[in-house]
């Protein structure tokens, strides 16, 4: 499964740099979001009648900085979506648009108060791939989950 997903990342990046005019790319931050010096919080590539937003790991912070959910995965994860539909929302876009996460947890064992949270944003009916991996730090021992994502917004008309 990474082998594809890494092969259908490489042929949209050769495809959008093969075309005869250079995408538009566009870094983006959401007012709503605590800002990490030093990162971009999401980036666009723009493909026409949709845009690809890549959304840098997003965790548990609310927009002043504070940690939500100590010591409990399914209150991260719920301010992590918040996180990530407010990215998304400067696009015009939802939770609903993902199309891959990527999942880093200190404890893999609390992986079902994740789901449950994700659940409730993602589009079930057609999941996004992810990975899901077990860490045993992530950047402040407070918090237990980061998640990557990556959407496609299809453009109004």
């Amino acid at each position: 499964m990474k082998k594809i997903l890494v092969l259908v990342f490489t042929a949209m990046f050769l495809f959008s740099f093969s075309q005869k005019t250079m995408n538009t790319i566009e870094y983006k931050n959401s007012e709503n979001v605590f800002p990490i010096k030093g990162l971009s919080q999401s980036v666009s590539i723009d493909y026409g009648d949709s845009t690809m937003v890549i959304l840098s790991g997003q965790v548990p912070l609310d927009k002043d900085g504070n940690l939500i959910g100590n010591n409990n995965v399914e209150k991260q994860t719920q301010q992590i979506f918040t996180n990530i539909e407010s990215i998304l929302k400067e696009y015009g876009g939802t939770a609903k648009d993902i199309i891959r996460l990527g999942i880093f947890i200190t404890d893999i064992s609390r992986t079902p108060d994740f789901r449950k949270v994700r659940d409730l944003y993602i589009n079930l009916q057609n999941p996004p791939v992810s990975s899901l991996v077990e860490v045993s730090k992530l950047f402040r021992d407070d918090v237990l989950i980061e998640v990557e994502a990556t959407a496609v917004i299809k453009k109004s008309k």
